[in-house]
């Protein structure tokens, strides 16, 4: 080994990281005061609490890392940190004004979500840590990509045929519900899928690329090679038709259309699936009534506002309240959104903070999903490189979605928030995610465990053997046996 080199000289950052960390948890602890002083004019045990959780949550995480994944980016964490932090206190925002609503209606509110999302933080952080110690190199996914597609496909669809009792809410059949527990196994499955469409288009990629006929300029793909990309289509208008999800639906579809894209780098396959896409839209439109209300909402919110558009257009009335530099944390009526927690908690903060605010939320989520598209380009293998991207364009695809539902630049979909919804089933998904990301990310940045250069070093030019470079040195006589 040469003289001086040590592989670990190069900064795991960790330290950084932990002070990200703390600083994530100021502004916890800020936003909890700012709202209990608002409204109550006192401090309670509340601030320490969640200041307290964010903490913790941090900090242990930052401890697994350094065990397992200790060249890991250093801002992903802390990103996660401040979201789920800042999305307990707005939870808690909205338990105290539904309490009160409660309160001047003579009942006794019992839906209080905060201590529960609690719960959920400490489950996702097992689920994080989890990851973390059975996947060491994430590449052994690869070796269970079909099974995992069949545990997706399985979770997707399972709410399909279960009784309505136990598996709609709101008009959409994507829950599990149990003795008063309800999981959203779509969440689960977006997990599985996503490592699946990473293997298959790896091992694929090379057949996908092919060429067939050129139209208006475009290499079209072959048409034996349309299989993947109906099958994907088939599935998505199968949950949409079903479980009436189309969130889940979107998501799926437009997951493995990217993939599809940043495998094979032909824009032929985004241009084929855009207009399946559309084309699936316009079918389901026609078809199934679901679709057409939510589109007739979309269009004519205010028309539908005391029943199918009340949400949106409350949403609307505090988006509008809030303006520039909004009312205030504690300050507005987030509480006015039916389920605001999950759903609409975008609304809120926009309500409350503003479009500073709120542009400063969505600013973190930017800084999250370009270090997972940094990382993506630093790893070397390529399943490594899809599923990455794969990553953070699901939470990038959801963040548009979600954003673009409540402002009506999209129909609402009913996709949650990742790390700052009310949820459980989201919050261990993307839980999960993270520490995908982390081992990743750990394997882009970890220094090579050999010198870079084990020979001698000389003065002047080193003498190379004459060689060709398909066979032996040049001048010898390469026979099928012995010399």
């Amino acid at each position: 080994m040469a003289r001086g080199y040590s592989p670990n000289r190069l900064p795991t950052r960790r330290n950084a990281e932990l002070g990200y960390i703390v600083f994530a948890t100021l502004v916890v602890a800020a936003a909890e005061a700012i709202i209990e002083i608002t409204r109550d004019s006192q401090l309670t045990a509340h601030v320490a609490t969640y200041a307290l959780v964010a903490l913790a949550t941090g900090v242990v995480a930052n401890l697994a890392i350094r065990r397992w994944a200790s060249y890991a980016d250093p801002l992903l964490v802390p990103c996660a940190v401040v979201l789920v932090g800042l999305g307990l206190v707005m939870i808690h925002r909205i338990d105290l004004g539904l309490a009160q609503q409660a309160s001047d209606a003579g009942r006794t509110y019992q839906g209080a979500g905060a201590a529960s999302q609690v719960v959920w933080v400490v489950l996702g952080l097992v689920a994080f840590l989890g990851v973390l110690l059975i996947i060491r190199d994430h590449r052994v996914l690869q070796r269970y990509a079909y099974t995992l597609a069949l545990i997706g496909l399985f979770l997707l669809l399972l709410p399909a045929v279960l009784p309505a009792s136990m598996s709609e809410i709101n008009g959409a059949r994507i829950w599990i519900r149990i003795a008063g527990f309800s999981i959203q196994p779509g969440e689960i499955s977006k997990i599985a899928l996503t490592v699946f469409a990473a293997a298959y288009l790896v091992a694929k990629r090379d057949v996908l690329s092919l060429a067939g006929r050129r139209v208006l300029g475009i290499d079209l793909p072959r048409g034996r090679d349309f299989g993947p990309l109906l099958l994907a289509w088939l599935i998505s208008i199968g949950v949409l038709v079903r479980d009436k999800d189309l969130g889940t639906s979107l998501m799926f579809f437009g997951l493995f259309v990217v993939l599809l894209y940043v495998a094979t780098e032909r824009i032929s396959w985004v241009i084929i699936g855009l207009l399946l896409f559309v084309g699936g839209c316009y079918i389901a439109y026609q078809i199934f009534p679901t679709v057409k209300e939510r589109v007739s909402v979309w269009l004519h919110v205010f028309n539908y506002m005391q029943d199918q558009g009340y949400q949106l257009s409350q949403s609307l009335f505090g988006l509008g309240t809030g303006g520039l530099f909004g009312t205030g944390l504690g300050g507005g009526n987030p509480d006015l959104v039916p389920v605001a927690k999950s759903d609409f908690i975008l609304s809120a903060f926009g309500e409350e903070t503003g479009l500073f605010g709120l542009v400063a939320i969505l600013a973190i989520y930017i800084v999250f999903i370009s270090r997972a598209f940094a990382t993506a380009l630093a790893v070397r293998d390529s399943f490594g490189k899809l599923l990455v991207t794969g990553i953070g364009f699901s939470f990038g695809l959801q963040l548009f979605v979600v954003a673009g539902g409540i402002s009506r630049l999209l129909p609402e979909t009913g996709l949650t928030t990742p790390f700052l919804s009310y949820g459980g089933s989201s919050l261990l998904a993307n839980f999960a995610l993270l520490a995908l990301l982390i081992r990743v990310s750990d394997a882009a940045r970890r220094p090579p465990t050999t010198p870079p250069s084990a020979v001698t070093t000389v003065s002047g030019p080193v003498p190379v053997p004459d060689r060709d470079p398909a066979g032996p040195p040049t001048g010898t006589l390469s026979t099928g046996g012995p010399a």
